[in-house]
């Protein structure tokens, strides 16, 4: 049995797969890209991400026409980062949120994980 990566090298290997991802999928890669875990959350933000075909849009004032697209297209390909993530954390997710921010360029992709410990039951 394979082990799991831990601390900055799981983070290392989220952030990768955040950039493989968007690189496959959106034509390029952002500039840049960086994860952190709180307990079950991870935030990967993501910056430099727009292809020239957007920044051209965003520029001419369609930004929300761009920020759509790229709504729907992480509807589609959220199959493809929620295994990304259960993979390298050996951790459901329970949920991904996506968006992105036009000044800075940034995108945030969030994934909320199946809690480490079942929650104790109320009474």
């Amino acid at each position: 049995m394979a082990v799991r990566p831990v601390g900055g090298e799981l983070l290392a290997k989220i952030s990768n797969a955040m950039v493989a991802l968007h690189r496959e999928h959106f034509g390029r890669g952002p500039g840049a890209a960086k994860c952190v875990i709180a307990d079950e959350i991870v935030v990967c933000t993501l910056s430099d991400v727009f292809t020239h075909v957007e920044r051209t849009l965003i520029e001419a004032g369609a930004g929300e026409r761009v920020r759509d697209a790229r709504q729907m297209h992480q509807r589609a390909l959220e199959p493809a980062f929620r295994q990304t993530v259960e993979e390298l954390t050996g951790r459901g997710v329970v949920a991904f949120l996506s968006s992105v921010h036009f000044d800075p360029d940034l995108a945030v992709e969030v994934f909320v994980l199946e809690p480490l410990e079942p929650a104790a039951a109320v009474v």
